[in-house]
């Protein structure tokens, strides 16, 4: 039977999932059982966390990989816990060495935006300070998808077939031939339903969860990701992942009315949801299909962005500080900025992104909202033979100039777009959301808190309404579905508009809140893509 997975002529509804002992939500149904396995062997939600991020790298590498970076926020015995693993230049790179190369600007493909990867570092650090199995039985699900292969599901399928044919195109030199023996094996990429599998990948998860991902940053992992790195004279060296370990970071907040809204700080641009939400709350809006209040959300975005994209790179070289960007007196003054009519801030050109986010929770109050990407899609294109580990392309974002607060300098951490968020009331937990999908992440943030908080729609609806982006200028994307009165009036007062044909530009998110009064999971998942609820 020959059928189209990707044609859909009829609308459907997804309800709220609930559940008592444990949930786990993510854009694949795969790693999201592989969660919930480690969960009913006696692990808790960090443990079903590292599990499922580890099925991700298997089962979605079209937005993730072992080669990425990863940030957690994580609620254990009434405290959040923030983890930064975002890894730096190389210690050899630098702006003089790239114009001597003849580089005006970062290049999106190749060795030179190759940054230290800190998603192995993340799952040994958040097994070693919360899990309660061991790493070598926490990755065992992953493990056993890439030795026994698996269907190639919708999304993906969509995705790494549009992703093989820019990369025929465009990957000439020998240091792709890697990606292509990887991940196109037989002269094209997997067809929806086809089977996948990868002894590389496996046998790189064994080797990290043997050694705590010792071998991916001081051992054989190491030697052979520097090895390739010299042959094809990139800048990431041994001595440079030797040296790197995550860093346990205390998140930052604002006061949303009545809830706290928690974001990794900078160098994450959590910032600019954090910042958006702070302009926004100044108003009083409370019909959510109105153009006022579209229109002053979106102009409190613009701000927002506008001023995370200028000052946002390693807080200590930042040039103003995050209580300053955060404070009621900053956003007074922004929000005096918003009129009637749509404004055009300083421009930005925001590219697209590739990213897996999910969130756990377990009956004990352990919950997880953790991210992780290769940053655009496949990353930089370089893939280490044998091994399936394809690294990020995550310094595309340093700036070549050296005047820009996120100019380019050995051993620093870029701008990052991948961001987890965490809601709380009252000092209590409400729990992990998170939207993926590169400039969009804020963007998504904004909106599944300010549908939550301030027009009380439950977690799947909060994921499924309409959503918009804000590009550049004046152009806002909206989602094909969003209402065209809407769109008009919003024309109207200076916007304009712009109505995607698909899905892809607005994000994937997960939502799992607790009920406070009976402690039930109330989970939410992404109906854009592949994404699915494990629980029970």
């Amino acid at each position: 039977m020959k059928l189209d997975y990707l044609y859909h002529p009829y609308p459907s509804q997804r309800n709220t999932v609930f559940a008592k002992k444990g949930m786990v939500a993510t854009s694949q149904p795969l790693a999201a059982q592989a969660g919930l396995e480690i969960l009913q062997k006696g692990g808790n939600a960090i443990d079903a966390a590292i599990a499922t991020a580890a099925a991700l790298t298997v089962v979605e590498p079209t937005s993730n990989g072992i080669g990425g970076d990863a940030f957690a926020l994580v609620w254990v015995k009434d405290k959040l816990h923030g983890l930064n693993a975002s890894g730096p230049s190389p210690s050899s790179i630098s702006i003089d060495a790239l114009k001597e190369k003849g580089l005006e600007k970062m290049p999106t493909h190749g060795v030179i935006p190759v940054t230290v990867p800190g998603v192995p570092s993340a799952w040994a650090a958040l097994s070693e300070k919360f899990g309660k199995l061991p790493l070598k039985e926490t990755l065992a699900p992953a493990i056993r998808l890439a030795e026994e292969g698996y269907p190639i599901s919708p999304t993906l399928g969509k995705y790494w077939n549009l992703a093989y044919n820019r990369f025929k195109e465009i990957f000439h030199g020998d240091e792709y031939k890697p990606w292509f023996d990887t991940f196109a094996p037989n002269g094209r990429a997997p067809k929806i339903g086809e089977m996948w599998s990868s002894e590389g990948h496996a046998a790189t998860l064994r080797s990290i969860a043997e050694t705590n991902a010792e071998s991916f940053y001081r051992g054989e992992l190491a030697d052979k990701i520097s090895r390739f790195m010299e042959e094809h004279n990139g800048y990431l060296h041994k001595e440079d992942l030797a040296r790197y370990y995550p860093e346990w970071v205390e998140p930052i907040s604002v006061s949303y009315k009545g809830y706290d809204v928690w974001e990794i700080p900078p160098n994450g641009q959590g910032l600019v949801a954090l910042m958006a939400l702070n302009i926004a709350k100044g108003f009083d809006l409370t019909e959510k299909d109105s153009v006022d209040t579209y229109h002053k959300h979106i102009e409190a975005m613009k701000l927002a962005f506008t001023d995370g994209k200028a000052f946002i790179t390693e807080e200590k070289e930042m040039p103003h500080t995050v209580s300053e960007l955060l404070s009621e007196e900053y956003a007074a003054l922004r929000r005096e900025k918003i009129g009637e009519h749509a404004i055009t801030p300083e421009p930005l050109s925001p590219p697209k992104g590739g990213t897996v986010y999910l969130a756990a929770a377990d009956e004990e109050g352990n919950m997880i909202s953790y991210i992780q990407s290769n940053y655009m899609g496949f990353g930089s294109g370089i893939v280490i033979p044998g091994t399936g580990i394809g690294l990020q392309n995550r310094g595309h974002d340093f700036s070549l100039d050296p005047t820009h607060p996120n100019a380019l300098k050995p051993g620093k951490r870029t701008y990052h777009t991948i961001i987890p968020g965490f809601l709380t009331k009252d000092n209590k937990p409400v729990g992990p959301f998170g939207v993926m999908g590169g400039y969009m992440q804020p963007q998504g943030h904004f909106q599944v808190v300010t549908n939550t908080i301030d027009f009380h729609l439950n977690p799947q609806a909060a994921l499924d309404a309409p959503r918009w982006q804000w590009t550049e200028g004046k152009k806002i994307l909206v989602e094909p579905h969003f209402p065209n009165y809407l769109a008009q009036a919003l024309a109207r007062r200076g916007h304009e508009i712009q109505t995607a044909t698909e899905f892809g530009h607005f994000g994937r998110g997960q939502i799992i809140w607790r009920d406070e009064e009976t402690g039930a999971l109330i989970g939410g998942t992404e109906s854009r893509t592949d994404g699915a609820i494990a629980s029970w």
